[in-house]
């Protein structure tokens, strides 16, 4: 005989109970185990089983072990928490490791709006796009609508992805890198890719946007992608546009679902602007950015938010950010360095006066002498390592190197470029002058010390960043003589991607030790990538950087969502002796901190940068003393005035483009209530930390206090549940945070934790199995008098199973499960949720005599199925239509045109029954 099933029902196979799931075809079952999770999953013929499939019951055994109260309400609340399918309209909600903010939801619900989502997602550094963007693949994920993924990324990023995918979001993705690819394929047949063996993945671009790669990638791409730092994939370089070519490619495919991220979408250049959003649309790359019906269809795409807007706003975000003070901090030069300085300007003048009157020959001359007034400016050590190299770097490489725009197709490059000078006695004093000041006291490193002392002195543990390796070499040693006691690291890019985040988290206390304050030395091939906020506090800009973004990407690694401290410090160093200093300062950052000030936002320099070289060039030859007439005859007069015009246009045209797309048509507001309901439903961090608490407690290994941490000793508790814990690498002495954001060597303590998943599971296997974990005690029914009720009151705990069916362009069918307690006197459910939660945590004021304590529970069994059929049946039937109700609202508030019904499976599960008796019955 063949019987059907349907999602949801009850299954015996195999000499166990399952729970039927979707079907994958006809006269197939995809099962998960009732005491599982889906990673446990099968998929079977029931055709070749040994034993007939057959449907099954979850009913209350006769046979059901007694348990007291505490160890019942324990039992509830871990039920609670082993649920990983909620019935409710986010369905991501129990698979997440943080509390996301309300302002996080707004991507989250723009895609819930489109069928085929595509955002550009544009808000400020640091305010969380990844979580964003993983917010978004994971509730489609949970729905059903997602099977397989690409994160496409800078390669410096694709670690932290999978990190972060891991971490927050319970996903698994592989990295597919040019270091992993060669290995992943190995041993794969002929015929299967890699996306094709790996559903979820995380790509470096570069490995990707490679021609022979590129078309064979767009035909096994999965049809949900994620791209990070988008902008670099917009432009005219050769790697920029390999890039575009590749997102080009998948944007083809209209099904497509594409998440585009980047903290700076527009810049000012708004044919790059129009390109990127071309991967969303193709019609919006022609489009009038002035009309508005376009901007209207544009917003349904596009959220771009200040951090400002988050906390000026009614969005009560004030706790998601630190406070932010900047500083700049002058020092004085020696005669001894600045003679030097002072002769190398003047080398480089007469360098560039002999360059001739080609404008290819003139620039490159202007490009060598920047490239070596950096240098200068950074420390002896460099200089001398500039002086005595010849240029190996291409001339068209040396311009990026130089304006600090040499991280976008490679890690930025922080080797010293070589002169592109002839040797000549006059270089060769050069190089004597600057071995010798090596030798000699460095009065910047003396001023670096000089503002770090009173910080360290109240905790403070900075990064300090620097231009060149030779320069952090310098730093670092000097560093660890001035504060012998603090740990000092250094990372640069001698160092790999995978080296570099080592070495950062070599400096990430251990479990039990005692955590040492820290400084980092770090070159820009960290200022994007690595995020440091849960071990830095404090940013030093020890080199100015000559490209005003990169000094927000250097902060943006500490200040940003998830920075414990509440006040985070930045300092900017400077010379007022040095002519390099005063002509960036005046040149660069202060014309671009005018304009932050006036659009809120930090705009590039603008992409031609020959009337920057021309107003850098004359602002140092008239701070040496120059003669004027030199930068006439050099034609350099005007640059400044050319730049300034052209950087007011870029300003001009991003601050309009902020105007014209600000987003404010989602209002998360609106539900903020949805996401508070699921909360309840499935358990707060509050929630989950009382029941870690009292579960460790009931393992005879109580959790110990610390300030604002919890330690949990593992090492302490049951063989078997100390074995589970430690494949999830939980051993000796777990450190816990309480609250967001969790401090350095911690974990928010949340439902998802696998401190609290293992407990959870443990329990509830101990409840239905009591062979498991026996010495618990962790029974299904129960009888105590309680100051909680005035009349005899049963609490049935339940598993309920719902169908959820989304009526879309493709319908689909979901299965979602819930925790339930109801209240029950005289026939009818009294409480519920909260309410019947208060109930059973009253506590127990006797225990009652065995005999009256099994009377009391076998009348409850024998009015179980009554009461099954009648109002707990209808508790399901209404618990259904309030979800439904909660769906619809939703999807109102986000615009979407699909429909979710939902039905319970009935009867639910009885996982235990409990008398409750007013007193001292």
């Amino acid at each position: 005989m063949t019987v059907n099933f349907t999602p949801g029902d009850l299954v015996r196979a195999r000499g166990r109970e399952w729970v039927a799931l979707p079907s994958p075809q006809d006269g197939i079952l995809a099962l998960r185990p009732l005491s599982g999770g889906e990673n446990d999953a099968v998929v079977l013929d029931p055709q070749l089983e040994i034993l007939p499939v057959e449907p099954a019951r979850f009913n209350l055994p006769a046979d059901a072990l007694p348990t007291v109260q505490a160890k019942a309400a324990l039992l509830a609340d871990a039920m609670r928490l082993t649920l990983r399918r909620g019935a409710g309209p986010f369905r991501s909600a129990a698979q997440l490791a943080f509390e996301p903010r309300t302002y996080q939801l707004v991507p989250l619900l723009m895609a819930l709006r489109l069928s085929s989502p595509r955002l550009l997602i544009a808000d400020d550094v640091g305010i969380g796009k990844t979580i964003e963007a993983g917010l978004i693949l994971r509730e489609l994920m949970d729905r059903g609508e997602v099977e397989a993924f690409s994160v496409l990324c800078p390669p410096h990023l694709v670690e932290q992805w999978v990190g972060e995918l891991k971490a927050r979001f319970g996903i698994d993705a592989v990295a597919i890198t040019s270091g992993t690819a060669s290995r992943l394929e190995r041993g794969l047949p002929l015929t299967q890719t890699l996306f094709e063996a790996y559903p979820f993945t995380v790509v470096s671009l570069d490995y990707i946007k490679a021609e022979k790669r590129r078309e064979s990638f767009a035909r096994a791409c999965p049809d949900f992608v994620i791209v990070d730092e988008a902008h670099a994939c917009v432009g005219t370089h050769q790697g920029r546009q390999q890039r575009f070519a590749l997102l080009s490619g998948l944007a083809r495919a209209p099904d497509r679902r594409m998440i585009l991220l980047t903290a700076t979408p527009h810049s000012g250049d708004e044919d790059a602007f129009a390109r990127l959003l071309s991967l969303i649309e193709p019609s919006f790359a022609s489009m009038d950015f002035d009309d508005s019906r376009y901007r209207e269809r544009l917003a349904r795409h596009f959220v771009q938010r200040r951090r400002i807007d988050l906390i000026s706003g009614d969005w009560d975000e004030d706790r998601a950010f630190p406070r932010h003070e900047t500083k700049e901090f002058a020092y004085r030069l020696t005669e001894a360095h600045r003679g030097f300085q002072e002769r190398v300007l003047d080398y480089c003048f007469g360098i560039v006066s002999r360059a001739g009157d080609g404008q290819r020959e003139r620039r490159l001359a202007f490009w060598g002498t920047l490239a070596l007034m950096r240098c200068v400016g950074s420390s002896p050590a460099a200089a001398l390592s500039a002086l005595r190299n010849r240029m190996a770097t291409e001339s068209d490489r040396l311009e990026l190197q130089i304006y600090d725009d040499d991280g976008d197709d490679e890690d930025a490059v922080d080797l010293e470029p070589g002169t592109t000078f002839d040797a000549d006695p006059e270089l060769l004093a050069l190089v004597r002058q600057a071995h010798e000041l090596i030798d000699k006291p460095d009065p910047k490193l003396a001023a670096l010390v000089e503002a770090l002392t009173p910080l360290i002195k109240q905790g403070a543990n900075p990064v300090v960043f620097c231009r060149y390796l030779a320069t952090a070499e310098h730093i670092r040693d000097g560093l660890r003589k001035a504060f012998p006691k603090l740990m000092v690291a250094a990372v640069t890019g001698v160092l790999t991607p995978d080296e570099r985040r080592d070495r950062v988290a070599d400096m990430v206390p251990m479990e039990g030790e005692k955590p040492t304050q820290r400084i980092l030395v770090a070159t820009d091939c960290l200022s994007e990538g690595i995020n440091l906020q849960q071990l830095f506090n404090t940013v030093v800009h020890y080199d100015l950087s000559w490209n005003p973004t990169r000094h927000q990407q250097r902060e943006g690694r500490v200040d940003r969502f998830g920075q414990p401290a509440e006040l985070v410090r930045s300092i900017m160093m400077f010379s007022p002796d040095s002519a390099i200093d005063g002509a960036v300062l005046e040149v660069i950052l202060r014309k671009a901190e005018e304009i932050r000030k006036a659009t809120g936002v930090t705009v590039p320099l603008p992409d031609e940068r020959g009337p920057v070289t021309d107003a850098l060039m004359a602002s140092v030859m008239l701070r040496r003393g120059v003669p004027r007439q030199l930068t006439l005859d050099l034609r350099l007069g005007d640059g400044a005035k050319v730049m300034e015009a052209r950087w007011r246009d870029a300003a001009e045209n991003e601050k309009k483009s902020r105007a014209r797309f600000a987003q404010n048509a989602m209002k998360p507001q609106e539900v903020a209530p949805e996401w508070e309901k699921v909360r309840a439903l499935l358990g707060s961090p509050a929630d989950a930390r009382f029941f870690v608490e009292r579960a460790m407690a009931r393992f005879g290994v109580p959790l110990e206090a610390r300030k604002s941490l919890l330690l949990a000793h593992v090492d302490a508790v049951d063989t078997n549940l100390r074995e589970r814990l430690a494949e999830h690498n939980l051993t000796g002495s777990v450190r816990l945070a309480t609250a967001e954001p969790a401090p350095s060597g911690t974990a928010l303590l949340t439902r998802t934790h696998p401190l609290t998943a293992t407990l959870a599971e443990a329990l509830v296997e101990a409840s239905l199995d009591p062979e498991t974990l026996s010495g618990l005690g962790i029974g299904r029914v129960g009888a105590w008098p309680t100051m909680g009720v005035q009349q005899i009151t049963r609490l049935a705990l339940l598993r309920i199973r719902f169908k959820l069916t989304v009526h879309a362009r493709k319908e689909r069918l979901l299965l979602a499960e819930e925790a339930a307690l109801v209240a029950i006197r005289d026939g009818r459910i009294v409480a519920a949720g909260e309410a019947a939660r208060e109930l059973l945590n009253a506590p127990a004021t006797a225990d009652l005599a065995p005999v009256a304590r099994d009377r009391f529970v076998a009348k409850a069994k024998e009015d179980l199925p009554g009461l099954l059929e009648g109002p707990i049946a209808e508790f399901g039937r209404s618990r259904a239509q309030e979800l439904m109700n909660d769906h619809a609202r939703l999807r109102a508030a986000s615009g979407s045109a699909s429909r979710v019904t939902v039905e319970a499976v009935l009867p639910p599960d009885v996982i235990g029954i409990f008398v409750l008796m007013p007193g001292e019955a």
